[in-house]
């Protein structure tokens, strides 16, 4: 089960410097909850962190627990950005989660946060 909890982070040495994280998982899967068969597709997250930084393994084992949960692309894809602007308070993120066809069709959700003047960062 899918638990924002799992994803562990450190502090960023440089919160001052606005800086660029891209992330790429090419093996992320899920299912549809529809037909019950698996949805592969690959996550690229690209973030300007504030005080905290994503700890990859933490983030690997947070999106392989998407295995077997049957969802929707456009539902996954809002839901990993809630959960990693929740833990990670990032100054920016944007997530493109581009799945494999199925059918003959394509799908890229892309989602995005950014933070307001005198926003906490949600």
């Amino acid at each position: 089960m899918p638990d924002r909890g799992r994803i562990e982070t450190f502090d960023n040495q440089y919160p001052a410097r606005d800086y660029t994280i891209e992330i790429v998982c090419p093996e992320f899967t899920s299912v549809c909850p529809k037909t019950g068969q698996p949805d592969f597709g690959t996550l690229t997250f690209t973030y300007t962190p504030a005080a905290k930084c994503v700890e990859l393994k933490s983030l690997k084992l947070y999106l392989q627990s998407f295995r077997n949960e049957g969802t929707f692309y456009e539902n996954v894809t809002n839901r990993i950005l809630d959960d990693l602007v929740a833990v990670l308070e990032p100054r920016r993120m944007r997530l493109v989660a581009s799945f494999t066809p199925r059918g003959g069709i394509t799908t890229t959700v892309t989602a995005e946060f950014a933070r307001s003047t005198g926003d906490s960062g949600r």
